[in-house]
C-alpha cells in the first residue's frame, strides 16, 4: 500500500515542493526514511510513531518506508513530521486521501500528537500560492496565508483533526497589530548639524554613511534615529523582508506592518553571522537588514574578514553562499551606517583633549577597515563632541517627523522621475539623471584629479549630489549640490 502527500522544504528563503511517499508492505517491522534526511528528520520516526498512537490511530506492525522526493535535495527540519504521519495513515487506509489531496502539509508533531509550528511558514504559504495548493499546518498558519495573499489554508492543532479537517477552509483574519517598536526622536539630538544633514541625505537616497568622532559625541545616538526618518516599507518590500524573518524563526509582524529593519550586530560577529551560514544555511545580519539599515558600531573592532564580506553585497544587493549541498542566494539590499573613533584612544583631532596614539598605531587602527570598503561609503562625516551648553540647556533639535517628510518627498520625486533612488543609478543612466552643466562637470573633474577619486568614488559623488538635488527639488545637479556632496566625500577618511 502506497500514498503520496505534498509538502515543502525551505532552501535559502524559498520553500521547494517535496513529495512524501509512504510504502507500507509485508515484512519485518521497520520504519525507514530515505531521500537525504538530516538528523532532526531521522528523529521524526519516533515522534511520528508516538503521535499516531496517541491520536487514536494504529501504527502498522510491518515494513514502513518513507521516501522524500526529489532525492537529490537535502531535507531538513521538523516540518516533515505531519506529512510523514499523514502519508502513513493514508497508505494504511486510516485516513481518507481526500483530506490531504491538493494540499501542502507541514508541521512538527509532539509525542502526544499535537501539531506545532515550524520556521518559515510564510515561505510555505508562498509555495502553496505558486503551486495553487491548499496549505495544511499548525495553528497560526492563517497569518502567513493572509500575508501571502489569502492562500486557502486549514489549521490543525492535533493529528486526529486531519480526519475531520476541511482543507479548503478560508484563512482567518490576521492577529491584531502588535505594538509598534519604539523609535527615538531626532529632537533629542542637540547640535550636530553636519551629521544630521548627512543622516537625512543617506535616508533620502539609500546612501552608506560613516561617522567618525571621539567617544560620547553622539554617533550611536544619531544612527539609532535613522529608522525614524525612513518611509514605511512598500507592499513588495514588506513581503520580501517578512519572508527572511519567517525563515529565521523571528517575528515577521513588524515587517508586515511596514517597519524597516534596523540591525546592530555586536563587533564580535563572525563572517557567517554577517553573510549567513550554518547547517542548513540561514540568512545572516546582512539579509536581516534587507530594505533597512545595518548599523556597525565601532567598525574597526569587527574582524577584517567580516568587514570585507560587506563589499560584494554593497554592490550586488545580495549574498551568494556556495556550500557542499549547493548554491543559494539571500537578498541583502541595505544601507550601512557605521561609526568609529578616529584613533585607538579616540581623541585624534579633538578640540580639547590631546591624542596619545602614535602615527603607526593610528595607521594600523584605520587599516583594519581597508580602503576598498571606505571607498564604498558615500558620506563620511566628522562628529565632534557637542558644546556642554547645548546639552545643559536642553535645546531641542528638529523633530523626526519634519525630516521624514523631506525624505519621503525626495524619494517620491526620485521614483516619479527615474523609477529608482540615486544609489541604484550608474553609468549613462546616472549622468542623464544628473544633467550636469559644463561648469559643474569641470568642477567634478578638477576635484577628482586633486583628491585622486576612483571611478567608484566619482560615481558615488554623483549619486549623493543627485539625492541632494532631490531634497532641494531640483531637476538637475547644480554646482552647490556637487560641492556639498564633495564636502562629505572629502572629510576625514579613516
Amino acid at each position: 500500500m502506497q500514498a503520496t502527500v505534498m509538502t515543502a522544504c525551505v532552501h535559502g528563503v524559498e520553500a521547494l515542493p517535496v513529495e512524501v511517499q509512504a510504502d507500507v508492505s509485508n515484512g519485518l517491522p521497520s520504519f525507514g526514511i530515505v531521500g537525504l534526511p538530516d538528523t532532526a528528520l531521522q528523529e521524526s520516526r519516533d515522534r511520528v510513531r508516538s503521535a499516531i498512537r496517541e491520536a487514536g490511530f494504529e501504527f502498522p506492525n510491518c515494513r514502513v518506508l518513507v521516501n522524500l522526493a526529489p532525492a537529490l535535495l537535502r531535507k531538513h527540519g521538523t516540518g516533515f513530521d505531519l506529512p510523514i504521519a499523514a502519508a502513513i495513515l493514508v497508505a494504511t487506509r486510516q485516513l481518507a486521501g481526500a483530506s490531504v489531496e491538493g494540499s501542502i502539509v507541514v508541521g512538527e508533531l509532539g509525542l502526544d500528537g499535537s501539531v506545532r509550528g515550524v520556521h518559515g511558514l510564510l515561505a510555505f504559504a508562498l509555495a502553496a500560492q505558486r503551486t495553487g495548493l491548499t496549505l495544511v499546518g499548525p495553528v497560526g498558519l492563517d497569518d502567513a496565508a493572509s500575508a501571502a495573499g489569502g492562500v486557502p489554508c486549514n489549521t490543525v492543532g492535533h493529528l486526529r483533526e486531519l480526519k475531520t479537517g476541511a482543507s479548503g477552509a478560508a484563512p482567518r483574519k490576521q492577529r491584531p497589530r502588535g505594538r509598534t517598536p519604539y523609535v527615538p526622536d531626532l529632537t533629542d539630538v542637540s547640535g550636530q548639524s553636519a551629521a544630521r544633514r548627512a543622516l537625512e541625505i543617506a535616508a533620502a537616497g539609500g546612501h552608506n554613511l560613516l561617522m567618525v568622532g571621539p567617544p560620547g559625541s553622539g554617533k550611536t545616538m544619531l544612527a539609532r534615529r535613522m529608522p525614524g526618518i525612513l518611509p514605511p516599507l512598500t507592499p513588495e518590500e514588506r513581503l520580501e523582508t517578512a519572508l527572511i524573518y519567517s525563515v529565521c524563526g523571528l517575528d515577521e509582524r513588524p515587517a508586515l506592518e511596514g517597519v524597516r529593519p534596523f540591525r546592530a550586530p555586536h563587533h564580535s560577529c563572525s563572517v557567517a553571522g554577517l553573510t549567513g551560514g550554518g547547517t542548513p544555511p540561514r540568512p545572516g545580519e546582512m539579509s536581516l537588514a534587507h530594505n533597512g539599515v545595518l548599523f556597525l558600531d565601532e567598525m574597526p573592532q569587527f574582524a577584517p574578514s567580516a568587514l570585507q564580506s560587506l563589499r560584494g553585497p554593497l554592490e550586488d544587493g545580495s549574498v551568494t553562499l556556495v556550500r557542499a549541498e549547493g548554491r543559494m542566494t539571500f537578498p541583502a539590499r541595505f544601507t550601512v551606517v557605521a561609526s568609529m573613533n578616529p584613533c585607538p584612544c579616540g581623541f585624534s583631532g579633538d578640540r580639547e583633549r590631546a591624542c596619545s596614539c602614535t602615527e603607526s598605531a593610528i595607521a594600523r587602527y584605520r587599516a583594519r577597515i581597508g580602503g576598498p570598503l571606505v571607498d564604498r561609503m558615500d558620506l563620511v562625516v566628522r562628529v565632534d563632541r557637542p558644546e556642554p551648553r547645548s546639552i545643559v540647556a536642553a535645546q531641542p533639535g528638529e523633530p523626526t517627523a519634519a525630516v521624514r517628510d523631506r525624505v519621503m518627498a525626495a524619494r517620491e520625486r526620485a521614483y516619479a522621475t527615474r523609477g529608482a533612488l540615486a544609489s541604484a543609478l550608474a553609468g549613462a543612466e546616472l549622468l542623464t539623471a544628473c544633467r550636469l552643466e559644463a561648469n559643474t562637470s569641470d568642477l567634478l573633474e578638477r576635484a577628482a584629479k586633486i583628491h585622486s577619486l576612483s571611478g567608484r568614488g566619482i560615481t558615488r559623488v554623483l549619486r549623493t549630489a543627485r539625492t541632494i538635488a532631490d531634497l532641494d527639488g531640483s531637476d538637475r545637479v547644480c554646482e552647490e549640490h556637487l560641492l556639498e556632496a564633495l564636502s562629505f566625500r572629502m572629510q576625514e577618511h579613516p
